[in-house]
């Protein structure tokens, strides 16, 4: 990039960093994950949440330190090429985070669509009205971080609203059952003679209502003061968003037999009709509430994606046209405006259902790559420290964690009757075996 060419705003507080991630990891999946984990681990589904949390903190405190350390867009591309030395590398985790965000706007914006069409019995096509969300959330973004910010503070105190309905109207319940019932396959050796292999069952299942934190190092470019703030809100959300699950999870159990939440296509608005059955019309407050959860999902993938862009562009990992930024907005216009093309064409293609599924698998490749990144900058020298350090057993236990639970789902699809199961897989290395490609016939010439 020129010198004197326009840079990103530095815009953001911790608070505003904090819920960001909050924004990312809180979603309208939280009110169908429940009665999944129900059905693993009956009432005792709080140590899922809790489990999982423990094991997405350990690379959550990776990404806070790294955050800490370089602010940079693309963070996650930027370190791992820093840290191995290794272009291909880095446009493969680029890539692979890319998908992931792209993917889950495209069925995301679908999924609002659907909705909207469905409530206000709207004569149009679902995929056009879509890429007409799309395109309102690029506008948004276009104009500028902090108007994207206010965005998601409005849509993130709305998804928090709800759960804390749904745990203001459940609390008075609290303490009628045995949070440590299970069912009886749970049982055997392990804590409080519930089998340790079932609660990694669940903690697998719940650890992807935290995914999410690792996008706040793609804005810490535009964070002010990021050796502070991107710790304290990286951390501060997986601390607020583990305390929202816990309680919501004592609650639905405390509320509802965990069978009855477990056969439940919608268990929480169960929850609310059983705890507040004088609230009336609460499936249509609650399609409010979802609709802007998974908008504000929509809304952060695009943020993360356009500054991804502009962050590869940066390392001359993209063509260099992507990591222009508009001289009055400072936004990477040019990164926004190919992303909307892309989401549309993703939109447009269909069925691409499987390949948000597969990106999950990526995204945890991507955090054993940043993990012993993490260490091996660690241990190099000449390396600057960051504001917020950590041991580098914590980046090792991340990695290790992450890879426990890759090889625990290559296995349920190698093993398990349930068909399709072997799919995510193959498209995950599907994706990853043309990002190495596109790198092979797009390999930036060196500066």
């Amino acid at each position: 990039m020129e010198n004197d060419a326009p840079a990103l705003k530095q815009t953001l507080g911790p608070w505003q960093v904090l819920f960001y991630g909050l924004g990312s990891m809180l979603g309208a999946g939280v009110y169908v994950l429940i009665g999944k984990a129900a059905g693993v681990l009956g009432n005792a589904i709080w140590l899922a949440f809790l489990g999982s949390m423990i094991a997405a903190l350990l690379t959550g405190l990776s990404y806070a330190s790294i955050g800490s350390r370089y602010a940079k867009a693309g963070g996650a591309a930027f370190v791992t090429e820093r840290a191995y030395r290794k272009a291909w590398l880095g446009y493969a985790v680029g890539f692979a985070v890319m998908m992931s965000g792209l993917t889950s706007m495209a069925t995301g914006l679908q999924a609002i669509a659907e909705n909207l069409i469905k409530a206000f019995q709207l004569p149009i096509p679902v995929k056009p009205l879509a890429i007409a969300g799309a395109l309102v959330l690029g506008a948004v973004i276009y104009r500028g971080i902090r108007e994207s910010m206010w965005v998601n503070l409005f849509c993130t105190l709305v998804e928090i609203g709800g759960l804390l309905f749904i745990i203001a109207i459940g609390v008075k319940f609290w303490g009628g059952v045995n949070y440590l019932e299970v069912p009886p396959e749970a049982t055997g050796a392990g804590f409080a003679n519930i089998s340790l292999l079932v609660i990694l069952q669940g903690a697998v299942l719940t650890f992807f209502s935290f995914i999410g934190f690792e996008d706040i190092l793609n804005v810490s470019e535009e964070v002010k003061n990021p050796r502070r703030s991107v710790p304290f809100g990286l951390v501060g959300a997986m601390v607020v968003g583990t305390a929202i699950y816990l309680a919501v999870a004592i609650t639905a159990v405390s509320v509802l037999p965990w069978k009855q939440l477990a056969d439940s296509s919608a268990p929480l608005m169960e929850v609310a009709k059983h705890a507040a059955p004088w609230f009336r019309g609460i499936d249509s407050v609650y399609l409010f509430i979802t609709l802007f959860s998974i908008g504000n999902t929509a809304l952060l993938n695009y943020i993360m994606g356009s500054r991804l862009l502009y962050g590869m562009a940066s390392q001359r990992l993209l063509p260099q046209v992507l990591g222009k930024v508009h001289p009055v907005r400072r936004t990477p216009h040019v990164a926004v405006i190919a992303l909307f093309a892309i989401v549309s064409a993703l939109i447009l293609a269909g069925g691409i259902k499987p390949l948000a599924e597969a990106t999950a698998l990526l995204l945890l490749s991507v955090f054993v790559v940043v993990n012993v990144a993490l260490v091996i900058l660690q241990r190099r020298d000449g390396e600057e420290k960051g504001g917020f350090e950590v041991p580098a057993f914590v980046p090792l236990l991340g990695a290790a964690v992450c890879a426990v639970l890759i090889v625990s789902r290559i296995h349920a699809a190698l093993t398990s009757p349930v068909p399709g199961l072997h799919i995510a897989p193959l498209v995950a290395g599907g994706i990853i075996a043309t990002s190495l490609v596109l790198y092979r016939l797009f390999k930036p010439a060196a500066p």
